[in-house]
């Protein structure tokens, strides 16, 4: 019997997932390649034999989701699945469209179908959108399990932009950590905050080994997803975060409103930044569509380190950069900050960027006073550090989740100043009297 040919669609992340857990191990189906797309400098590459297995013992390329229609017809493919996230539901089925055009198939896998099952309690944190607020949540998390005297292992989803076969299954503890597996600012800002929080992280691209190296650590994995991504683990407790910015993004984003309608507790975040009628939108869809649910109510409060350093100046704000490009905000905690605090002005960063920095201003038009933290590559953030250092302000306000001052040098007279946010729940029950309910 033929094997049924297979391309699967990803950015680097959840097309290697789908592909260890479902289709390594299966001679009926033949992965012809991977496609690419979200993240620079991923196609051209090579899934490597080491992680391809027995079955594909030359590696399976990686390839531009450009080449699509070309790939399928050439390499007579028989399906394409979809496995990267957040995208609007019309631009899946415009994605699915091509497939179908081009004489494939076009699936999605069930998230039970990709889940591995821990021999430990397993709490995920998930979202309806890129930005929605899980770092502070999966903190909150954390900060709650140990207080119960739980030791916490944090299972980030794939970020793997380096050495595949060297990234099979990394481990964080320390800054020194970073360093040593030559993370981008990208996996910086998801590690960072939970060491600095004295959390173990581990990441990587097979998340079968990298669940049995967290399991011999702690005594539960949190799992801290990305973007608006279903959870790789079979979760006890699944979390999703909501976002009243966007109110209605919870219909109509996949797979965030799988994760949506899958919850067992809802947190609509940024409530004291939100109207009221973004938090009754989504509070309205959850009892519609997710009624089970655990509704909570949360503020995400934002500070800066220094105020002295915005009030009155002339400020570059730098945000986090999924949330910005392909997560689709016009602004984030940077931005929230120096509202607040009177700036005299927040300068439009677009005249000073350079290379890459530039043309992901070309790619996401919508972003206008914020310079996104992109830092996909050391050539990129030489790129970032150069913009910076072209820009006509006083202070740069740092709004992304590490102090990027650790990677890249803002040259004086320039001052520079960060913001942090965390999360406050307003409603109960509370994210604590709901782990503290659990069997752990």
């Amino acid at each position: 019997m033929a094997r049924r040919r297979i391309v699967i669609l990803g950015a680097a992340g959840r097309d290697f997932h789908n592909f260890n857990i479902y289709y390594r191990e299966r001679e009926e189906h033949e992965v012809v390649c991977f496609t690419a797309t979200q993240i620079p400098g991923i196609d051209d590459k090579m899934y490597p034999p080491v992680l391809s297995g027995p079955l594909y013992p030359d590696g399976i390329p990686i390839k531009s989701e450009n080449d699509l229609h070309k790939i399928i017809v050439d390499e007579k493919i028989d399906a394409a699945v979809f496995a990267y996230s957040d995208l609007s539901h019309e631009q899946v089925m415009q994605l699915g469209s091509r497939c179908l055009a081009a004489g494939a198939d076009f699936e999605i896998l069930c998230p039970e179908n990709t889940q591995y099952v821990s021999n430990k309690p397993v709490i995920a944190v998930v979202a309806v959108r890129t930005g929605a607020g899980k770092s502070q949540t999966s903190r909150r998390v954390a900060e709650i399990l140990k207080s119960m005297g739980k030791k916490v292992a944090a299972v980030r989803h794939p970020m793997p932009y380096g050495v595949l076969a060297d990234q099979i299954c990394q481990r964080f503890a320390t800054l020194e950590d970073l360093v040593k597996h030559k993370c981008t600012i990208e996996e910086r800002e998801e590690y960072e905050p939970h060491i600095d929080a004295g959390n173990i992280v581990f990441a990587g691209v097979d998340f079968g080994v990298i669940l049995a190296e967290a399991e011999k650590e702690a005594d539960v994995i949190l799992w801290d997803g990305g973007n608006n991504d279903c959870s790789f683990y079979k979760p006890d407790l699944n979390i999703c975060v909501a976002d009243p910015h966007r109110p209605g993004h919870e219909m109509t984003y996949t797979p965030g409103e799988v994760n949506f309608q899958m919850a067992d507790v809802i947190i609509i975040n940024k409530v004291d930044t939100a109207t009221w009628e973004g938090v009754d939108e989504v509070k309205g869809n959850a009892q519609m569509f997710n009624p089970k649910a655990i509704v909570i109510e949360a503020d995400s409060p934002v500070t800066c380190d220094d105020p002295s350093l915005v009030k009155g100046k002339r400020v570059l704000v730098v945000e986090d950069g999924p949330t910005v490009t392909h997560g689709g905000m016009p602004y984030g905690a940077g931005i929230m900050a120096v509202n607040e605090l009177d700036a005299a002005e927040i300068i439009d960063p677009r005249p000073f960027a350079v290379g890459s920095i530039k043309a992901t201003y070309d790619k996401f038009p919508h972003m206008t006073d914020i310079l996104p933290a992109m830092g996909y590559s050391d050539k990129q953030v030489a790129e970032l550090q150069e913009t910076i250092n072209a820009a006509d302000c006083d202070t740069v306000v740092i709004g992304t989740p590490i102090d990027i001052r650790r990677v890249i040098d803002i040259k004086p007279p320039k001052q520079s100043v960060r913001v942090r946010y965390s999360l406050s729940e307003r409603t109960k029950p509370d994210l604590e009297e709901i782990i503290k309910g659990m069997k752990l």
